[in-house]
């Protein structure tokens, strides 16, 4: 069994990539931290506990909330994709006596920081802890600064963000977590922890429509599929207008799949930087994929490409 810290900016995605990770028994999750990104970080960690409230625990991980803002550029946030909430405007949902529909999980917030909850994971799982970073690296690289050598006993690092070889979904060129916090992911590919790279280019492949998502779950009655058809209805119709398919990129859930179906994966080395100063090229990933060009001493594993109806059924097993 693989142990896990998942660091997450919980969006509607990041519910998706929860959900998997919990009920996917190759792996234990230890912790959670909440990181500003999607949404404000005291939103997020509200976000968390709903998230984890589906679910009915018999025992929670341990979690925190982090950094609430990046290390140098003010906060975006996506509320324009993942609802005013994060999570699709469903906490405006009510029962018929007026309580939550989705209320929050019956636990209490650790009493230390995201970044100190990371730093006593890494400590108490040496050279076993595999970090799954969901959202902007904001709580990493400030974990990095407070504690190298303890950062330093991390197995791995696994994270969806970045793009190569498409266009970005915040600007032309940068992909939305490392353009939040693109001075927080430099820091984290040059610390020398393992890096492995979910970028748009692979979870681009992986298309949810709207269609496929009722087929799996109009038959269903429990609380975790209810929620997920009621969150990801604001994104789809963001994307209906945007993007131009009535769907989903489920973003965050595929960094989970990959440490449970390593071989629905397929990635290649690369030397990878972030561009921190460009005016028109803030949060830029650059690296060169092409197998005849493999830098000598690289820092991450990139993925290029995903088994895509694999993954999706793969999604939908866990969930039933």
């Amino acid at each position: 069994m693989q142990r896990i810290l998942i660091d997450t900016d919980p969006g509607v995605d990041d519910a998706y990539a929860i959900i998997l990770a919990m009920r996917s028994p190759e792996l234990h999750v230890a912790a959670i931290t909440t990181v500003c990104g999607n949404v404000p970080v005291n939103q997020g960690t509200q976000n968390l506990l709903t998230i984890l409230g589906l679910l009915d625990l018999d025992e929670f991980p341990a979690f925190a909330q982090g950094e609430a803002a990046p290390l140098v550029k003010p906060l975006v946030t996506a509320a324009h994709v993942h609802g005013d909430d994060g999570l699709g405007n469903t906490s405006h949902l009510r029962n018929t006596d007026g309580g939550p529909l989705y209320p929050p999980a019956d636990t209490d917030l650790a009493s230390i920081s995201g970044v100190d909850l990371i730093l006593e994971m890494a400590e108490r799982y040496p050279d076993e802890l595999i970090i799954v970073a969901l959202g902007p690296l904001t709580n990493l690289a400030k974990a990095i600064r407070k504690d190298a050598a303890k950062m330093r006993k991390v197995r791995k690092i696994i994270m969806m963000g970045g793009v190569f070889e498409e266009y970005g979904n915040v600007t032309t060129t940068a992909e939305f977590n490392t353009f939040v916090d693109p001075h927080a992911a430099q820091e984290v590919f040059q610390f020398g922890v393992p890096v492995q790279i979910v970028p748009l280019d692979a979870t681009h492949q992986v298309v949810l429509t709207r269609d496929r998502l009722h087929a799996e779950l109009e038959n269903r009655a429990d609380k975790v599929s209810r929620f997920l058809w009621d969150a990801t209805q604001a994104c789809m119709e963001f994307y209906r207008q945007h993007v131009g398919f009535w769907g989903f990129h489920i973003h965050d859930a595929l960094p989970v799949a990959m440490l449970t179906h390593p071989d629905y994966f397929e990635s290649v080395d690369a030397y990878v930087q972030v561009e921190t100063v460009g005016d028109l090229t803030s949060g830029v990933m650059v690296a060169d994929l092409r197998p005849e060009r493999q830098h000598s001493n690289p820092n991450a594993q990139v993925c290029v490409t995903v088994a895509a109806d694999a993954f999706l059924d793969h999604f939908f097993e866990r969930l039933r």
